[in-house]
């Protein structure tokens, strides 16, 4: 769906460098064997905007003469990771707002729709908008949410505006490959689906996303993978449920990746009878009332797919830390491309804390054995 990139070999943590992520090339070897066919896959964390993040979008909009709110300096970080990936998966975590708001933050979302077309900038293809916020301004907000998706040319899953649009699969054309996005959440809050509205948004079930996913295939799809909100917010560890649910997609379904969201902080990847689990991808972009410095930082999984005899697996495994900067200004900012080159342009308190959330992500993402599957960091290299 997107571009081709350059083969390059994996850079090791301890040679993590530079002060911008422009002009740079995220790559690695290519795991594919000659001849077969191939695509990548980049996720995301949660996109979760606060009050002071729409304040920061109406500032950078205002120094450059215009209107706000403008999100695209916040994000501007990760484009690199995002647009280069083959299929790029973003997580809504909130429904959105009329263009002129109200703008509203925790505990009931409604966030600021310009947000849609920022993502699309970036690159990413398809959201997931099943979570514990999905809810919070009933119906109408859904719709409005997923017109507005609509509008800037995101595919979407995970909620839906009827019956005939929640039971069609979100199947997407990368490379010549059918790929089916399925999404779910654990829960609403304190508010429940409508009994008239089954539809409206996907609860966590694992004979539900069987189901899903054998109806994905029958509509075409070769390759299946699972945006879930899931687990314990503010817990590195993955939850004895979120180990549970990952062995049973793993065991009852065909689902061939699993990316998880809710925690707010970053949880571990691990390949579970074969199939890899993102248990939590953190947040993308955040601004909690009590910053906890690992509610900063992110993670994003970018997966390698190849058809091996005809079946469609995952060949390759990686993992990009970002983190979620707040002073001076409001940024997203991939850490390796950040201090590639020894970090110029950076200062001694910004180096060392890219470096404490790029050594933290790696400890949390490899800590139930990743490592041992191959999963590295993704390799960063500056363009020729």
């Amino acid at each position: 769906m997107k571009r081709s990139r350059r083969i390059v070999l994996a850079l090791a943590a301890t040679a993590v460098a530079g002060a911008s992520t422009a002009g740079y090339l995220y790559t690695r070897e290519d795991a594919a064997p000659a001849g077969d066919a191939s695509f990548t896959l980049a996720a995301g964390g949660d996109v979760l905007i606060h009050p002071e993040i729409t304040d920061q979008a109406n500032k950078d909009a205002k120094d450059k003469g215009g209107q706000g709110p403008d999100f695209s300096a916040v994000m501007a970080g990760i484009k690199p990771v995002v647009s280069q990936a083959d299929l790029a998966v973003c997580h809504m975590e909130t429904v959105m707002a009329e263009p002129k708001g109200p703008f509203l933050g925790y505990r009931k979302f409604s966030v600021p729709p310009q947000i849609a077309g920022t993502l699309k900038d970036l690159g990413y293809d398809t959201c997931s908008t099943a979570s514990n916020h999905t809810l919070d301004h009933g119906p109408e907000a859904v719709k409005r949410t997923l017109d507005t998706l609509d509008k800037a040319g995101i595919k979407h899953t995970g909620s839906a505006r009827n019956a005939k649009e929640a039971a069609t699969p979100n199947i997407m054309d990368v490379k010549g490959v059918k790929v089916a996005q399925l999404s779910y959440a654990y829960g609403f809050n304190d508010t429940t689906v409508p009994k008239d509205k089954p539809w409206l948004v996907n609860t966590v079930d694992v004979k539900r996303m069987a189901k899903d996913e054998k109806a994905a295939r029958a509509a075409g799809a070769e390759v299946v993978f699972a945006s879930i909100h899931w687990g314990r917010e503010g817990h590195n560890e993955a939850s004895k449920s979120q180990l549970r649910t990952a062995e049973l997609i793993a065991r009852k379904t065909g689902i061939d990746l699993v990316v998880g969201h809710h925690a707010h902080v970053v949880q571990p990847f691990e390949k579970v009878r074969g199939t890899w689990v993102a248990y939590g991808l953190g947040n993308q972009v955040a601004r909690h009332a009590k910053p906890l410095g690992i509610t900063e930082e992110g993670v994003m999984g970018r997966f390698t797919f190849t058809r091996n005899n005809g079946k469609w697996s995952v060949t390759d495994a990686r993992y990009v830390p970002t983190l979620v900067e707040l002073e001076p200004k409001i940024r997203v900012v991939d850490v390796a491309a950040a201090l590639k080159g020894g970090g110029k342009g950076l200062s001694d308190d910004q180096k060392a804390r890219y470096r404490t959330a790029y050594e933290r992500t790696r400890g949390i993402v490899l800590n139930r054995g990743g490592e041992k599957d191959g999963l590295e960091p993704l390799a960063v290299t500056e363009k020729p």
